[in-house]
């Protein structure tokens, strides 16, 4: 077995990732509080779920962080964990991009070393999971069909898209753009200093916060750019990706021989 099939996610295997999350949730906690009506007239209890910091939830929490990850940087894995914590999530799941919808003009390195490193990145981090959703549906990548196969993979789950400040702002002209909202939650993370007045896209009230994460001044942009010219990108991105960019040679199109391994 190849792997890239060795890594591809059938659906047992997302049924058994649906299950690791309701395991690390704790214990179910019974509460008459908010419960409804019977019948008879009598209160119906309702089961909580227990997060690991003691707090109590109607459902799970998983967030759901969509992107190009090319590659992914250390800036993704601050905001990923800031969420986490900000909006007590039982667990974070990195999605690759498959084709990029407003890359497709664009060179993107290849979806499996993206993948892969993104698996690198999160492994260290028992609430971090990658999955290939977007990468093993054919065709142009869309969150709203990012959504819409999370949704029914985690059906009984809360989600939360983490997205850039900048993607929001241009959030309709996404593809269904209308239809999104009932699926996920939305947190938009921005760097500091960054202008993110969202008031006047007339979102939907309480449909998107905001998260100020300092680490996004970091970039994959910056990231590539450097390692194409053979500058250090070491604490830019964890260190397993740096060995991944110099194993593969990513990103070295236009060095020459001199400098085309990448600095540690």
């Amino acid at each position: 077995m190849s792997a890239t099939q060795n890594t591809a996610q059938t659906p047992q295997m997302a049924h058994a990732a649906h299950n690791s999350v309701r395991g690390r949730l704790g214990p179910h906690i019974p509460s008459s509080v908010g419960g409804a009506l019977a019948e008879d007239g009598r209160r119906q209890t309702l089961w909580l779920t227990e997060s690991e910091r003691g707090h109590h939830h109607a459902r799970p929490r998983i967030g759901i962080m969509g992107g190009t990850f090319d590659p992914i940087h250390m800036g993704h894995l601050v905001a990923a964990s800031e969420v986490e914590w900000k909006f007590d999530l039982d667990e974070v799941i990195f999605v690759p991009t498959g084709r990029p919808v407003f890359k497709l003009h664009q060179h993107v390195t290849d979806a499996e070393d993206r993948y892969l490193m993104t698996v690198i990145a999160t492994s260290s981090n028992p609430r971090f999971t990658v999955s290939r959703v977007d990468i093993d549906r054919p065709g142009v990548t869309y969150t709203i069909d990012t959504l819409r196969d999370m949704h029914r993979l985690y059906p009984n789950c809360d989600l939360f898209f983490i997205t850039g400040a900048d993607a929001i702002a241009e959030i309709f002209e996404w593809k269904d753009a209308d239809q999104m909202w009932d699926l996920a939650h939305f947190v938009a993370v921005t760097r500091p200093g960054y202008p993110s007045d969202l008031s006047k896209l007339k979102l939907p009230r309480g449909a998107v916060d905001m998260l100020e994460i300092p680490a996004l001044a970091i970039s994959s942009t910056d990231v590539r750019r450097r390692a194409s010219h053979g500058e250090p990108v070491r604490y830019l991105v964890p260190e397993g990706v740096v060995e991944y960019i110099n194993k593969h040679g990513l990103y070295r199109s236009h060095v020459s021989t001199d400098t085309e391994h990448v600095s540690s």
